[in-house]
């Protein structure tokens, strides 16, 4: 998807069964499908089928990547291995995305997000000490294997601009997110013992984190000596600065719980709205803790167009989010809604020469779907 957004033609090839996942009785796509499938080309292909196999060998030379998320070795079982697809395009970009890694004692179990959020760590620093460990609320191993993915193939992309060979990409739920423990693997690193859960406040800075206010929640980020001073002096004490609980970092570190207990009574007074505004204005980073609608009613979100709106012939509206990266001569769209099921597989296959007698053989032999849907 995010290849797609910045230019790529992407033909997603799927089974010629249904969809899984339907959120609606109208419809035959969920939100999960939805929100991750923009800017595709859907092509119905069985690869079970001899004949699947070949046609798909028939498009590899087109094609400047592959990117398939088996468990390794499936495409090798399908006689559709990395090594062959490269023989066939030396040119090729082959992109696997696995839940622990192509090699290893674990590459062949399956893998799912949560999984991968326990078995990397992740889950071990979220939550409190009260909850335990706790889950990212959406599926963040399978959106970094992606975006990691997409970084990978860009480079390997770049290289083929110098080499003109192509290579084997592989990236995992797993590495994707152990790569991204940052502060977290640092700790156990430096003190030989890991460091637990998180909670809601920052474990190396206070005041930083969560606090509670008369209507709703704020984050603040009191980051240095500075900020604090300016903090306490916008909250209407200024004298914490020189209390002996909380003159420097590391006695608010070790009475966290008294100094947040002290600035949320001043900040149940008021608003989060106020509270933001007049601790900003103090030069300390503050912001509200949003739902999903204040979001997308956000001005600063919608400024930067983090909201898309296109039609779509089932759901209506179909409402996707923004690009996440602005480029000023090459700044990317997002035109093409998540394509029907299977809906551009003649297309697709006539742009690759083949003739309309070919599709209805491979019709009558289920090896691409027999009924294609468009949007009017």
């Amino acid at each position: 998807m995010l290849l797609s957004d910045y230019g790529a033609d992407v033909v997603k090839i799927e089974s010629t069964g249904d969809r899984e996942f339907r959120s609606r009785a109208n419809t035959t796509d969920s939100y999960f499908f939805l929100s991750a499938n923009r800017g595709k080309r859907s092509v119905t292909l069985n690869l079970k089928k001899a004949e699947g196999r070949k046609l798909f060998l028939k498009l590899v030379p087109e094609f400047d990547v592959v990117i398939e998320n088996f468990r390794p070795g499936v495409m090798k079982e399908l006689g559709l291995g990395a090594e062959l697809l490269l023989e066939v395009n030396p040119g090729l970009i082959y992109c696997g995305i696995s839940g622990f890694g192509a090699t290893g004692p674990y590459s062949e179990r399956p893998g799912f997000d949560q999984i991968a959020q326990g078995l990397s760590g992740f889950m071990s620093l979220t939550g409190t000490d009260e909850s335990g460990p706790t889950r990212a609320g959406i599926a963040i191993c399978d959106l970094l294997g992606g975006i990691f993915a997409a970084h990978g193939i860009q480079l390997a992309l770049l290289s083929r601009e110098k080499t003109g060979k192509g290579q084997i990409v592989h990236t995992s739920l797993l590495e994707a997110m152990v790569s991204i423990l940052s502060w977290g693997a640092g700790m156990f690193f430096d003190r030989g013992t890991s460091p637990g859960p998180a909670g809601q406040h920052h474990p190396l800075s206070s005041p930083y984190g969560r606090f509670a206010a008369k209507d709703g929640y704020i984050n603040i980020a009191a980051g240095n000596e500075k900020m604090w001073g300016k903090l306490a002096s916008a909250l209407g004490k200024p004298e914490w600065t020189d209390s002996e609980l909380f003159h420097d970092s590391s006695s608010r570190i070790k009475n966290r719980q008294k100094l947040t207990e002290e600035i949320e009574k001043v900040l149940s007074n008021r608003s989060v709205d106020s509270w933001v505004e007049l601790i900003n204005s103090a030069g300390v980073p503050c912001g509200p803790v949003l739902n999903m609608q204040e979001v997308f009613e956000n001005p600063q979100v919608l400024a930067r167009n983090m909201k898309v709106e296109m039609p779509h012939p089932e759901v209506g509206t179909f409402i996707t989010t923004g690009l996440p990266v602005k480029l000023s001569e090459t700044p990317g769209k997002i035109e093409r809604r998540p394509p029907l099921h299977g809906e551009h597989t003649e297309e697709i296959l006539r742009e690759f020469g083949i003739e309309d007698t070919e599709i209805d053989f491979l019709k009558r032999e289920s090896v691409i779907g027999s009924k294609t849907r468009t949007s009017e």
